[in-house]
């Protein structure tokens, strides 16, 4: 895959970044370098390689997967604009 100065052009526009003309070709350029770096990772032979977090052995640190009320419900609210009897109190929007 090759990027040309046009692609460029419309990378940058989608990422909505200004990138004067004379810049472009250079871009590309670079993202050529990108993509061939890409290709060449794609040549390393993972087979058997447990994915890691960190090159040092770690374990992420996990808690339970259990739905709770927080605990803290008036800590929560006490940052309200406007709370009423345990709850966030917000204009009607639907009339």
């Amino acid at each position: 895959m090759s990027i040309d100065k046009e692609t460029a052009r419309k990378v940058a526009k989608l990422a909505r970044i200004a990138v004067p003309d004379d810049r472009l070709e250079p871009l590309a350029q670079e993202f050529n370098a990108i993509l061939g770096f890409i290709e060449q990772l794609q040549e390393v032979d993972v087979e058997g390689v447990e994915p890691m977090v960190s090159v040092t052995p770690q374990r992420l640190k996990r808690r339970e997967d259990i739905v709770t009320d927080g605990s803290k419900p008036k800590a929560v609210l006490a940052n309200a604009p406007d709370a009423r009897e345990g709850f966030f109190a917000v204009p009607k929007v639907v009339e």
